[in-house]
């Protein structure tokens, strides 16, 4: 990874790739919205009728290349929503971990997938 392959320069080149197309004018919150949850769909769809393990994933490049295209989707949308509506990514994700850090103390929550509502107070 280069320097100029920040996040920061990712969203430009979204908004620049965006605006040459004059694409702004769809990309409403509630259509990037939409977007996130139609590619997140799609990238379900790469394993649909499989339960592959992370090795054999790793080992199928089609595979592999299917589940990243659909994952650059749905981050460029993300990506694409945040910019809209001025939101730091890196500073969003530091402060939902925090919050999950409070949410799952390890004591608590350690080798368990219970909601954190499971063992609340």
């Amino acid at each position: 990874m280069s320097n100029e392959d920040t996040l920061v320069n990712t969203m430009r080149k979204v908004d620049v790739f965006t605006n040459e197309r004059d694409w702004e004018q769809f990309h409403s919150v509630k259509n990037l919205m939409a977007s996130v949850s139609i590619e997140a769909s799609e990238l379900n769809e790469t394993v649909q009728w499989s339960n592959p393990t992370q090795e054999e994933v790793q080992e199928n490049p089609q595979l592999l290349s299917d589940i990243g295209d659909e994952l650059a989707d749905v981050m460029v949308y993300c990506l694409r929503l945040c910019s809209i509506l001025g939101i730091e990514p890196i500073e969003m994700m530091n402060s939902k971990i925090e919050k999950n850090r409070l949410k799952y103390p390890i004591e608590k929550a350690k080798g368990n997938s219970a909601k954190y509502t499971a063992y609340e107070n």
